[in-house]
């Protein structure tokens, strides 16, 4: 038992046994304490000039500052431990990289100090140094009052049917570390889109929206890591906007921060991933079916040091400390940069659709945020105007207020658009429809086609919608479709004619167009 620290109550008896004369070898076997080190306490106890009755009449805490440990004495008069305190504080940080083990550790210290401790000292001495530096802080969390949430280390994964790949997937955990109830799903990829959507998820499983949300430095969430002041991405901050919540961040390399979802991961990989390890699924959606039947059974286990479980913590105490949720859950919206064109129109490639913005910001860079519904286009972070979203392949979606003061003034004296031809022409019929369709769609701008539309209105009125369909078959064979064309057709009775024994390239009747006599 030299060299060895020995307990309060151990260190009275001996105490008590040397009052009652008892003989320093007895005190060894009975107490399984060195001779050496009773000699110590006993050197000890005299130079403090007092009694062994009188070290007995004091508290445990005095005891020890009086008499210290063995150990401690012993250590503290040794060259070779102080040398070995003055690294100490290098190793403790050291031991945070990665890859560092305490053989390398020893092995540097050894080539400095050859005459240090051997490994299995050196790491008694480590271990006990560590374990009165590296606490670990007792967190009080409060009902209601936060969400952590991680990314699992480990992946899960599920087979395609189809190719027979195998596809691992990112798992999600979050918790309210109050009641330590959690959340776990596995999602397609760990993009903002996916990450917030479940987020929301989370938030309606739990039922209501705690006071905040903390996360590590995952870039889907913090843009720029501070200590004092992490920037949050622009998604993160319209999220918490939308659930009245508040956005928090751990410092960096500092996973003790959040230690309830550190652990919750790591009880992810004893109640999820373990019992699924030997079952294939194929597909996510069989995958996370599959993960939330083994999430019931985990929140719903007996706790081990304290009453109840996991959701009887959550539906007796925590839910209703909640905030309500949002009636509609969070839509992500996507982000483009665009030039307006000269048409005062921006173009959104994902849908080929148009929307007008006014015509000032013609040339100008703008940027586009759209979800399912809504289009909002902003200059800088000003929003200059917002369009109902618009799925019509080649459509305009156009508003009047947008246009310069000259189209402004001829469409307000036509009192024109697209709309308006196409419902006079269906009622002409479908080839006068679809002739009018290929006119509006010729031009860059639909306002351009409007006369070429009026003069097509005037054809149908003169000859009549019959004659005006069948010029408009005819016309239909040909590459190309114009007024022109419709107007030479019906005045050269064209439309009269059989269209089918027509040639497959057929050249319609143009007035520009010199027949063979020309040339004779």
């Amino acid at each position: 038992m030299c060299n060895k620290t020995i307990s309060m109550t151990i260190l009275k008896l001996v105490i008590q046994q040397l009052s009652q004369g008892v003989s320093i070898k007895s005190i060894e076997r009975t107490c399984n304490v060195c001779r050496n080190t009773i000699r110590t306490y006993v050197r000890k106890i005299k130079s403090l000039g007092l009694t062994y009755e009188q070290i007995l009449s004091l508290s445990d805490s005095e005891i020890y500052s009086l008499m210290q440990y063995r150990e401690d004495v012993n250590l503290e008069e040794n060259k070779r431990y102080k040398n070995l305190m003055n690294y100490m504080p290098y190793f403790q940080s050291e031991l945070k990289r990665l890859g560092v083990t305490r053989m390398l550790l020893w092995q540097e210290y050894h080539e400095r100090e050859p005459d240090g401790y051997g490994y299995s000292q050196f790491c008694e001495h480590l271990t006990k140094y560590l374990d009165r530096n590296d606490l670990t802080m007792v967190m009080q969390h409060h009902y209601g009052d936060c969400m952590e949430v991680d990314f699992a280390g480990k992946r899960l994964s599920y087979l395609d049917f189809n190719t027979g790949e195998v596809i691992e997937v990112p798992v999600l955990v979050c918790v309210l570390p109050a009641s330590g109830y959690v959340y776990i799903e596995a999602l397609p990829n760990a993009k903002q889109e996916q990450v917030y959507a479940a987020l929301s998820r989370a938030l309606r499983y739990f039922g209501g929206v705690p006071k905040n949300i903390l996360s590590d430095n995952m870039k889907q969430y913090v843009e720029k890591p501070s200590r004092y002041e992490p920037k949050f991405n622009a998604v993160a901050q319209e999220w918490t906007l939308h659930y009245k919540t508040n956005l928090t961040s751990t410092r960096v390399a500092k996973p003790k921060d959040k230690p309830t979802v550190e652990n919750s991961v790591y009880q992810a990989y004893t109640h999820i991933y373990a019992p699924l390890r030997n079952k294939t699924f194929y597909s996510l959606a069989e995958l996370n079916t599959n993960i939330r039947e083994q999430l019931d059974i985990f929140v719903n286990h007996p706790f081990q040091r304290r009453s109840g479980s996991r959701y009887q913590q959550f539906i007796e105490i925590e839910k209703a400390t909640l905030q309500a949720l949002p009636f509609e859950d969070f839509t992500y919206k996507h982000k483009v940069e665009v030039k307006v064109q000269k048409n005062y129109h921006i173009f959104l490639g994902e849908d080929v659709h148009y929307y007008s913005v006014p015509c000032k910001y013609v040339g100008s860079k703008v940027t586009v945020v759209y979800d399912t519904k809504t289009v909002c286009i902003y200059v800088g972070l000003k929003q200059i105007t917002v369009h109902k979203r618009d799925y019509r392949k080649n459509g305009y979606s156009t508003y009047v207020e947008h246009m310069p003061e000259k189209h402004l003034r001829y469409k307000e004296q036509l009192g024109w658009d697209a709309d308006y031809f196409l419902s006079i022409m269906q009622k002409v019929g479908k080839n006068a429809t679809e002739v009018t369709t290929k006119i509006l769609a010729s031009h860059n701008f639909p306002e351009q086609s409007y006369k070429a539309c009026c003069g097509l209105i005037s054809l149908s009125k003169r000859y009549g919608n019959e004659r005006f369909e069948n010029a408009s078959k005819r016309a239909l064979i040909g590459p190309r479709v114009t007024y022109g064309i419709i107007e030479n057709i019906l005045k050269n009775n064209l439309d009269k004619q059989n269209t089918t024994n027509l040639p497959a390239k057929f050249i319609p009747f143009h007035s520009n167009i010199r027949g063979n006599q020309t040339y004779q």
